[in-house]
């Protein structure tokens, strides 16, 4: 027992040194970006991407709708790949549109133009989830259209 009490001793001081210097320390500040007011925005450079992330959306309901009801093996494993690129690329805009623009960019306000952007930016989240649930060309159009919207908020400088 006497042997274990210089153990314990000798971690009870450590710890309590730890806690010590993690209070005495400066604090560090966060690395996020997009969740703290920095100021780097480029809303034009992130339209840029949603629209390409569209492109790849109609390049892949393209594919997929010309390997629809091909059954070697070749065909179905590109098929679900183009799936799964179609997914990602639609996700990503729903993404970049409710984590970075609602969340950055649209301030609340008493107005009907608040809601109308609201509107406007809920609808490329859509769109972008009908394109998932629906490989059609009309869904790509409709996501289309609705980036074009958006992209009236945020016009290059």
């Amino acid at each position: 027992m006497k042997r274990t009490t210089p153990i314990l001793l000798s971690l009870f001081a450590l710890t309590v040194l730890a806690t010590v210097m993690l209070w005495t320390e400066a604090p560090q500040p966060a690395a996020a970006h997009c969740q703290v007011p920095c100021g780097i925005y480029d809303d034009p450079a992130r339209i840029a991407h949603i629209r390409e992330d569209a492109t790849t959306i109609a390049k892949a309901i393209k594919n997929i709708n010309e390997l629809a009801g091909a059954h070697d093996a070749t065909a179905m494993n590109q098929a679900i790949r183009w799936v799964n690129t179609k997914e990602e690329h639609a996700s990503h805009i729903i993404e970049v549109v409710s984590l970075y623009f609602l969340t950055q960019k649209v301030k609340p306000d008493s107005g009907a133009a608040y809601h109308q952007t609201l509107a406007d930016h809920h609808a490329v989240m859509v769109a972008a989830m009908k394109c998932k649930q629906v490989p059609t060309d009309a869904s790509v159009e409709a996501l289309n259209k609705a980036i074009d919207k958006l992209a009236t908020y945020y016009p290059k400088k």
